[in-house]
């Protein structure tokens, strides 16, 4: 069905932002799942169990808790920065953003999650965490190229440069996004 009505069930809309696109219609379900799990692996991991976090004990605390708090805050800094940009004030006409974060990066919200998962795995060195955190980023890649499909079908050439010329989620390009 290649109506309004069917587009709508496909994906989420933003009620009353014509300027926005639309994401996955389970992104933020799934978000909170993979949060809660990760949560669940890391707390048991890190300090009940501590199954899999052998490596702390040869990396010291205040290495591991500098690498955190510089991966978390650098995450504060990328999603504050994104959702501003995108929900912030309304587009009076829609356009590809390419501003700020996103001249950088074409997803800086969903670096900025997988880097606060990263910044939580490095203080406690949680190989179980981090085997997660595999799972995490595949799927932040899969609903990235799901959104990229709707821009890419609202906003045509003009997304596909931006795509040529920004990464998607990592700010150093590798073989394929």
């Amino acid at each position: 069905m290649t109506s309004e009505n069917g587009k709508a069930r496909h994906h989420r809309q933003h009620a009353g932002r014509e300027d926005l696109t639309g994401e996955h219609r389970l992104g933020d379900t799934v978000q909170l799942i993979l949060l809660l799990i990760f949560l669940a692996v890391w707390i048991l991991d890190s300090f009940v169990l501590g199954f899999s976090t052998f490596l702390a004990e040869s990396v010291p605390w205040f290495v591991r808790l500098a690498a955190g708090v510089i991966l978390l805050s650098f995450t504060f800094y990328l999603e504050r920065s994104g959702l501003r940009t995108v929900f912030g004030k309304p587009q009076e006409t829609p356009h590809v953003i390419t501003r700020g974060a996103f001249s950088v990066i074409r997803h800086p919200i969903y670096l900025g999650v997988i880097l606060s998962y990263a910044g939580m795995i490095c203080l406690t060195l949680s190989i179980a965490s981090a085997a997660l955190l595999v799972i995490i980023v595949a799927f932040y890649r899969y609903i990235s190229r799901y959104e990229e499909k709707l821009l890419t079908q609202r906003f045509g050439d003009e997304y596909r440069d931006y795509m040529r010329k920004v990464p998607m989620l990592f700010p150093i390009r590798f073989n394929r996004d």
